[in-house]
């Protein structure tokens, strides 16, 4: 009667999970973070090195953009800057995962610190986004006008900065379900 249970397809509860799959999951969680790391560092430096100088200025006047004139991008390099060294330093833990692949209490702290990361860069990336909203399109209810019309370069990059922060992201997303999918298993 065993025999046929096991030949049905059911699984005793007995059974010792796949280490091959966990170790799998803990290269690929490896992997995943040195991607993650370099998108925030990307987004990070695209946005803090963000600046830009009309070439109509006056000897008394100039017209600039520069990224610290808005306090919004200010918290969004701030948070990228943030996550990008967590991630660097959760390599370590991530490496220990792939040695010892029956670490249950140090997976669960990771899962802990990526939600808490992927809260701060996602507030980060959604509070850029609707500045370079506002700027791209203006909102004719508060009379602020776009000035992506003038400071063309500026809004790329800013643009661009937001591009890698979403990465970085949905590869959270995706770390917190691996990482989650690996404690259950054990």
């Amino acid at each position: 009667m065993k025999a046929g249970a096991v030949e049905s397809g059911e699984i005793s509860k007995g059974a010792p999970p796949r280490k091959g799959l966990i170790r799998g999951l803990s290269i690929m969680d490896f992997i995943l973070r040195i991607v993650a790391a370099i998108a925030t560092l990307g987004s990070a430096l695209g946005m803090g090195t963000t600046r830009q100088t009309l070439p109509f200025s006056t000897q008394f006047v100039k017209f600039r953009a520069v990224f610290s004139d808005v306090p919004t991008f200010v918290f969004f390099v701030t948070s990228n800057s943030i996550v990008c060294g967590y991630l660097v330093l959760s390599l370590v833990l991530s490496f220990f995962h792939i040695v010892r692949s029956a670490a249950v209490k140090s997976r669960v702290l990771q899962v802990f610190l990526d939600t808490v990361m992927y809260g701060l860069l996602t507030t980060g990336a959604s509070a850029a986004t609707a500045i370079v909203y506002e700027a791209h399109y203006g909102n004719s209810n508060t009379n602020w006008f776009p000035f992506c019309r003038q400071y063309n370069h500026f809004c790329k990059q800013i643009s661009g900065s937001l591009i890698g922060s979403f990465i970085a992201v949905v590869l959270f997303i995706i770390l917190i379900l691996m990482s989650a999918i690996s404690i259950s298993k054990h």
